[in-house]
């Protein structure tokens, strides 16, 4: 968990129920010695981002309401850029443009990044902001996946303020049809190899 995230969400409400709790001691000892520097975020992390295919992200209504949206394209779509700021290309969809239109008035969003097969979760805190595609082609360009063929509105920018990686409970692996191909492949190398073998024995008993 990074520092920034705590010292983000952990406002006096949470503080107060963690220490009824018993949990606000050890947050606590977190943050003895910590020298107030920003949070970097890792090759760990980034890694993370790169290899995802999908994400969910948050952003506040207006009326002060959450709104999640699912994200999705090539694995690699939402990229690591440089120090703190990732990015991704938004494509044309059911132009609702609900997060687009939160963010003209809050720009706070959250991600919520999922690896199932290896049951690991990721948040994200951070500050987006939406670049439209006529306000500067080459930036949207250049976060589109290559070789993807949907169209391009705009590009969101979000510079991230803090993260924590999740514990594995209860997170249900779940696969991708090409992973279970990749996993399957081998038995079925084998099994096509035994038919091709028994084929072959069947054809040499009829030959006698």
């Amino acid at each position: 968990m990074a520092r920034n995230y705590r010292t983000t969400l952990f406002n006096d409400d949470v503080q107060r129920l963690q220490a009824l709790h018993g949990s606000r001691a050890s947050y606590a000892k977190l943050d003895a010695g910590a020298d107030g520097s920003p949070d970097v975020l890792t090759a760990k992390e980034t890694g993370f981002i790169a290899a995802r295919d999908s994400f969910y992200m948050a952003s506040v209504t207006a009326d002060g309401w959450p709104y999640m949206q699912h994200r999705g394209g090539p694995a690699g779509f939402l990229r690591p850029i440089e120090g703190n700021r990732i990015g991704f290309a938004d494509y044309r969809g059911n132009r609702q443009y609900m997060s687009t239109a939160n963010l003209m008035r809050d720009d706070r969003v959250a991600l919520f990044l999922m690896d199932y097969p290896n049951k690991e979760r990721l948040k994200l805190l951070g500050h987006a902001v939406s670049v439209e595609l006529g306000d500067d082609p080459a930036l949207v360009a250049s976060l589109m996946p290559a070789g993807y063929r949907a169209v391009p509105e705009r590009a969101f920018l979000i510079d991230v303020v803090g993260w924590e990686w999740n514990c594995p409970q209860h997170i249900t692996p779940r696969f991708t049809e090409a992973e279970i191909a990749a996993a399957i492949r081998p038995m079925a190398a084998e099994l096509n190899q035994l038919r091709a073998e028994i084929a072959a024995l069947r054809s040499a008993k009829e030959e006698k």
